[in-house]
């Protein structure tokens, strides 16, 4: 019900003029300007999480009072926020305010505690964040559910159609337990490259009580050992015994024969840790509006990559300051491991028989509600021209070829 897949679910959101307010007053403490203010989608990335504040949210014909709601993102809040677009990317979470109101205490919306809304930043398509989704857990990698909402807002004035969102599971709400089969261990949302450890880059989604990063600091000592060169045979085992390589190693040729250039090896973000009670700390994947796009090539010629161009096939113009990706990839089991799932993600997941119909029919069940007399407004889209969104269909399809066609040359 809640991430249908054949679907566009639609779902209301009503706030006071009041908790509008409270928003607004926020985001001027974080970036510096109101609303609609800032100078061409100019403004810094905000210091912390924006604020909560009190929503009621429809959804099939049931009402959830006091739902926690609030904004979320780094280049797409601000963009957002800075033009005025009233398609802001947010977060909902059930029982945030239990603590003062008992009646919420642990609300779920059919089992969801927490639900993440992204809305198609510099996506032409509005299909990346599903589509790479789907095709990461088509290909064995943990990745959220993810599903198209018809979203309106009523920001104190009347609700107002603020367009198609993907709808994202939040990895420490249901994702675990569904797809790992548990959530007790600790889970991380980290911002750092892997090159030291500092606790204020390893954010704690639970077990917060314990202040305990031993699993992080076990990894971390393992991944830099000096058994790398003088004993590489232990320092595997004894990185093994710590994180999940072989899934990290599917992960990497899954991210970089597509293409997702938000991702570890260009920034230190997106990505969650899980110390699973079998497999050690397991690397799962977050946050894909930016896949799908670009060809960085097949050798990056030694020169770093910086933000807009994803990594090359080879990743030789990656530096020791990325160490996981670096020192995998020059250790020569973990780098044949890396070559044979570029090989098998092309020839078993990465296909035009696999993604030419996911393309096509989930381009169809938007397009109504973005473009025509249901489509998007000019105040809350993140479209360049309808024309755009009509186009994306083939460059998808397109982009599809190109991938595959140079993974086959890079790896024969």
């Amino acid at each position: 019900m809640v991430f249908p897949q054949g679907a566009v679910n639609t779902i209301e959101i009503r706030m006071t003029a009041a908790a509008w307010t409270s928003v607004r007053q926020d985001m001027r403490s974080l970036v510096g300007f109101d609303f609609g203010m800032g100078a061409g989608g100019g403004g810094g990335f905000p210091a912390r999480d924006p604020i909560y504040v009190p929503v009621d949210v429809t959804f099939q014909g049931k009402v959830w009072k006091a739902v926690g709601f609030r904004l979320k993102g780094n280049s797409s809040l601000r963009d957002a926020w800075s033009r005025g677009r009233y398609k802001l990317p947010f977060r909902l979470n059930l029982d945030r305010f239990e603590d003062s109101l008992p009646a919420v205490r642990n609300q779920r919306l059919w089992g969801f505690k927490e639900l993440s809304f992204s809305p198609g930043f510099k996506d032409n398509s509005l299909l990346r964040e599903k589509i790479a989704a789907d095709i990461l857990r088509m290909f064995g990698v943990h990745a959220a559910r993810t599903a198209f909402y018809r979203v309106f807002i009523d920001f104190g004035t009347g609700l107002r159609y603020c367009g198609v969102y993907t709808a994202v599971e939040v990895v420490d709400d249901t994702m675990l337990p569904d797809q790992l089969g548990e959530k007790s261990g600790n889970i991380y949302k980290p911002t750092s490259r892997l090159e030291t450890f500092v606790a204020s880059q390893f954010e704690k989604k639970n077990n917060l009580a314990a202040a305990d990063f031993g699993d992080v600091q076990a990894f971390l000592a393992a991944l830099h050992s000096p058994l790398r060169t003088t004993d590489p045979q232990r320092w595997r085992t004894g990185l093994e015994a710590t994180f999940d390589v072989i899934h990290f190693l599917r992960w990497l040729a899954a991210n970089t024969a597509m293409v997702n250039w938000d991702s570890y090896g260009v920034m230190a973000h997106n990505y969650y840790l899980y110390h699973h009670s079998r497999r050690h700390l397991v690397w799962i994947p977050w946050d894909h509006n930016e896949a799908l796009r670009g060809n960085p090539g097949s050798s990056g010629g030694g020169g770093p990559r910086g933000p807009g161009t994803g990594l090359s096939l080879s990743m030789d113009e990656v530096r020791n300051d990325w160490p996981l990706i670096r020192y995998v990839m020059d250790d020569p089991v973990y780098r044949q491991t890396y070559l044979d799932h570029l090989k098998a993600f092309v020839r078993d997941t990465f296909t035009e028989a696999n993604l030419d119909p996911l393309i096509e029919s989930y381009h169809a069940l938007i397009a109504p509600w973005v473009v025509g007399p249901e489509g998007e407004r000019a105040d809350a889209t993140f479209l360049t021209s309808p024309s755009a969104f009509l186009a994306s269909v083939a460059e998808l399809k397109a982009h599809v070829r190109g991938r595959r066609a140079l993974v086959a040359t890079f790896v024969p």
